[in-house]
């Protein structure tokens, strides 16, 4: 089964020129959804880690499951003022300004080692903004891990001296 094929291509949104990739149509299907999750976690299997790390929202639906299929814990990166405890931010830029993400200030002990996961590597913003996150805290990033990247736009670039692994790309 080709996982590509169960992604939805969707022109024009959010705005004029973008071709936008919808997972929604490969999570509506069961058994494309459960290969992409054993897939991912085939692509990690030689990586030792102790917890994963995923921002809101897409990246919890990868996040979640593949941590779960490998005894991992797991750790939510969460928009502003959405985690109730003490919180570390790190900030990333939008095309029309700039956004926060956070982190529980005791979600990663110092030492331990992370993969970092999203759904989608595209300009890396958001996903280098969690990394800073995890080693701010005193985490050690082993790897970041998607399920689709979009070539075209180099997010790989602004991970650099990160292992980066992505199932599908475009």
């Amino acid at each position: 089964m080709s996982l590509a094929d169960k992604i939805r291509a969707l022109p024009d949104f959010p705005k004029p020129g973008i071709l936008f990739r919808d997972i929604t149509t490969l999570l509506k299907d069961g058994p494309a959804f459960k290969q992409s999750i054993d897939d991912l976690a085939l692509m990690c299997a030689d990586l030792e880690f102790d917890l994963i790390v995923a921002p809101e929202a897409r990246g919890f639906i990868i996040g979640t499951p593949l941590a779960y299929s490998l005894g991992k814990g797991f750790v939510p990166v969460r928009k502003s003022g959405k985690l109730p405890g003490p919180t570390r931010r790190a900030s990333y830029s939008l095309e029309y300004g700039e956004d926060h993400l956070e982190i529980h200030e005791d979600a990663i002990e110092p030492g331990s080692r992370v993969l970092v996961v999203d759904d989608l590597l595209a300009t890396g913003g958001t996903i280098r903004s969690a990394v800073d996150l995890v080693e701010g805290l005193g985490g050690q990033v082993v790897g970041v891990l998607f399920l689709i990247e979009l070539l075209e736009l180099h997010g790989r670039d602004v991970l650099n001296g990160y292992p980066v692994h992505s199932l599908i790309k475009y």
